[in-house]
């Protein structure tokens, strides 16, 4: 049977709260489950220790069984120092949008062409004085 230590949904529409679960992977998401292993209520602040709570000895049981976890959970085990931390990378999610792009390159080309229009008035007035000494002579 392959376990998965996960999230099952619970709480009113907009005020969501999970329990943390080992579950047969077969289940559905707010299905059957095994053993409830803890909470989390995101509703919470980050830094409030009533947002993450977890039976930990529960959680290494089952983990030593072989159940895998889900990227969520991971990170709060991760948080709380039992997994080694993972490297996740995706270099694709800061970028931005084709249109925010295309807004992008638009207002280089607007700051280069207000800079080119600066600089050829000030070249012109460098120029008017030479040209005044050159008069004079």
């Amino acid at each position: 049977m392959a376990m998965k230590i996960r999230l099952a949904r619970g709480g009113s529409k907009k005020r969501p709260h999970y329990s943390i679960v080992a579950a047969d992977s077969r289940m559905p998401r707010d299905g059957r489950f095994i053993e409830k292993l803890g909470t989390y209520n995101p509703m919470l602040p980050k830094d409030s220790e009533e947002r993450v709570k977890m039976n930990m000895e529960r959680v290494k049981y089952w983990l030593g069984e072989g159940a895998q976890v889900t990227d969520r959970v991971s990170r709060m085990l991760e948080a709380a120092g039992e997994l080694p931390k993972k490297d996740r990378s995706n270099p694709k999610k800061g970028t931005p949008g084709k249109a925010a792009q295309a807004r992008a390159e638009e207002k280089a080309q607007k700051a280069a062409d207000a800079a080119e229009a600066a600089a050829a008035p000030a070249e012109e007035a460098a120029a008017a004085p030479a040209e005044e000494a050159a008069a004079e002579e």
